[in-house]
């Protein structure tokens, strides 16, 4: 093994194990594909180690080449947070924000801190990425998004929480719903006999309901499952059933009387938390820091 390494090299790699292959990373890099396994085989024999593994889908990295690619994503993403440290130095008050998040956390981060960060930082552009809680934790521990919102996130050795806020989950009824008008709070098997529109598993929300499902014994078996929390809602405003959620993703609805919140007796669901993430180790730049300013002083669901 050599006592060095080109770095520059290791972008071929990051393309590659990125894009699924060679050619793909060859396309992108506007170079041929034999130039990029070279670069690949070099870095190889530099650092005496097998980096990529072949399969008939295409490539993966191994252990090594795993290691590599997060050393890549720190270095890349320590370079960013450098330069905008730069500017703040310089007095330029610009750069990039992004932010991965779940889509109940959109209403109340785009009505809340970025309506208000928008006109306060107009030079600073922020870019927002919607998915599950899985793809929102990736994002962040792989430096592809600053900082993370997620309800009841895994542990991951990889993520910290720099903000978490208790936000009980309830059931959401329409006005007509059996139950509303009643006693609460209510168990969660009272529910069971209603239509039932849930998330898909790689969502925080149908997580935390599937260790419900373990910890009570019961099973909940959904009439409609959806990546859309706008489905959701839709689910409920027809009186087609119930979904289970906090208060925050339906707060303009319960506001206007269209839906309701019933509460529910059962810890996990009382208990259950929103949180705003960011990778371990990872420190901000200048336009993150500010947002997470406005997050925290601005969200419902952060409060």
């Amino acid at each position: 093994m050599s006592e060095t390494f080109k770095e520059s090299r290791i972008v071929f790699l990051f393309e590659a194990i990125q894009r699924g292959s060679m050619r793909a990373a060859a396309d992108s890099l506007n170079i041929a594909p034999s130039a990029v396994s070279r670069q690949i085989a070099l870095l190889e024999q530099e650092l005496a180690i097998a980096l990529i593994e072949r399969h008939t889908r295409g490539i993966k990295p191994t252990e090594a080449g795993t290691l590599l690619l997060e050393y890549f994503r720190e270095q890349r993403a320590h370079q960013g947070d450098l330069l905008s440290q730069l500017q703040q130095l310089r007095g330029l008050r610009s750069g990039t924000v992004r932010i991965a998040l779940g889509e109940g956390f959109v209403s109340d981060l785009m009505e809340g801190p970025l309506t208000k960060f928008s006109v306060d930082y107009r030079d600073i552009s922020t870019v927002l990425d919607v998915g599950g809680t899985d793809e929102v934790m990736r994002k962040v521990s792989e430096d592809e998004a600053d900082m993370g919102l997620v309800f009841n996130p895994p542990p991951d050795s990889k993520i910290v929480s720099r903000m978490v806020s208790k936000q009980p989950v309830h059931a959401i009824v329409g006005p007509d719903f059996p139950l509303r008008g009643q006693p609460g709070p209510f168990k969660i098997s009272e529910f069971l006999a209603y239509p039932l529109a849930l998330n898909h598993a790689t969502y925080g929300m149908r997580q935390i309901l599937q260790l419900v499902e373990q910890t009570e014994k019961i099973r909940m078996t959904p009439n409609l499952t959806t990546n859309s929390f706008y489905i959701l809602r839709q689910f409920v405003k027809l009186q087609l059933g119930v979904t289970f959620l906090p208060r925050f993703v339906v707060a303009s609805e319960l506001a206007a009387g269209e839906l309701f919140a019933l509460p529910v007796r059962q810890p996990i669901l009382e208990n259950a938390e929103a949180h705003l993430i960011t990778r371990a180790g990872r420190k901000l730049s200048f336009a993150a820091n500010k947002m997470q300013h406005y997050m925290a002083s601005g969200m419902a669901s952060l409060c």
